[in-house]
């Protein structure tokens, strides 16, 4: 094969490996527009599902507990950067919202990376104020089919999803989401 073909082949190699790589990106980063976007249509309501979690007593808590109330659902670990980029965002809105959206923060506290003792010393550490709920059976994790942290859902007053995010997401987007579902 002569140098002309070998690098029309690498050439051609190249552009498929990064065109893979900007669609890898885009998933993994939480800005393709599968894993970021507005769930709730007329035509099509997705109804969140419910699950029990614990919280910081080791009392089960449900999903369904808040039901007539907007609820932010957060899945998140104290050993992941991105959780923890957003969560002093996530604190402020719980600080100004909290009356009229349940924050539902659910810690994915499979016993071995991610423990009660260290998701509550994280906290504790950040001095963060919204409650916390252990997903100690994976049940939270399982009903969402969490494959990435951070995630976060968005959930109307009538028990529908209304935004999905996987990935990180900042204070100002979560809030017009927030507002969204309050004024629904």
């Amino acid at each position: 094969m002569n140098n002309k073909y070998k690098t029309i082949i690498y050439a051609a190699v190249f552009v498929i490996v990064m065109a893979a790589a900007v669609i890898a990106y885009g998933f993994l980063s939480g800005t393709s527009e599968e894993n970021s976007r507005p769930l709730q249509t007329e035509e099509n309501q997705v109804l969140a599902s419910d699950f029990t979690v614990t919280d910081i007593n080791g009392n089960a808590v449900n999903l369904s507990d808040f039901k007539g109330k907007p609820v932010f659902l957060n899945f998140w670990a104290s050993w992941c950067g991105p959780c923890q980029s957003e969560m002093p965002g996530f604190n402020n809105l719980y600080e100004k919202y909290k009356d009229d959206v349940a924050f539902v923060m659910v810690n994915l506290t499979d016993g071995i990376r991610e423990t009660v003792d260290t998701a509550n010393q994280f906290i504790a550490e950040s001095k963060y104020t919204f409650p916390v709920y252990f997903d100690t059976e994976q049940d939270a994790a399982i009903a969402y089919s969490v494959m990435s942290i951070p995630a976060t859902y968005f959930i109307d007053s009538e028990g529908y999803i209304f935004y999905r995010r996987s990935g990180s997401l900042t204070e100002k987007a979560a809030e017009q989401y927030i507002e969204a579902i309050v004024s629904q």
